[in-house]
């Protein structure tokens, strides 16, 4: 097969990936289980996979859900999935090229999975800094740490410190 470029692939895939409202994290964490693999047996047309090493690279523990989301992936044409009954020979896969074009892009300032030629243009914008939190600004000023019942005992840092009596001594014979 041709040579692969591993980021316009991926590229591509994940454009497809985020518009196909079909697909879960499932999905895209085997498909990426087997484009790893296809990049580690040099992305050849066809190849084998062991359903079990699969499963351990997405992450998935179910047979039931990764038999389901392969086959989807299949139906839904991301991948090609041939089922081998043969446990020695596992499945084979072929995986479709995603996002690599021999093809010049119709226009040179904007291509499809929104790349261009120049440099991006990004707006200097500086968000202005307030000492004062407008929305809550006022909490602050009106609580009030002065003890209203006494005002010759020292004044706390909490107000109504005493909420749980810890300054009085506790029966233990009452009920709680």
């Amino acid at each position: 097969m041709g040579s692969i470029n591993y980021i316009k692939h991926l590229k591509g895939v994940f454009l497809l990936f985020s518009k196909d409202g079909r697909l879960n994290p499932t999905h895209i964490s085997l498909y990426i289980a087997l484009f790893q693999l296809w990049n580690n047996y040099h992305f050849p047309e066809e190849f084998y996979i062991n359903r079990e090493e699969v499963m351990r690279f997405s992450k998935i523990g179910s047979k039931s859900t990764y038999h389901r989301c392969i086959k989807e992936l299949s139906h839904w044409q991301y991948l090609v999935y041939t089922p081998s009954h043969n446990p020695f020979k596992g499945s084979q896969i072929k995986m479709f090229i995603f996002g690599t074009s021999t093809e010049q892009a119709l226009y040179l300032s904007h291509t499809d999975i929104g790349t261009s030629t120049g440099q991006a243009l990004v707006p200097k914008r500086k968000h202005k800094q307030t000492i004062k939190n407008n929305k809550n600004g006022n909490k602050l000023e009106n609580l009030n740490f002065k003890n209203p019942k006494n005002e010759n005992e020292p004044h706390g840092t909490v107000p109504y410190q005493d909420n749980l009596r810890t300054s009085s001594d506790k029966n233990y014979d009452e009920p709680l």
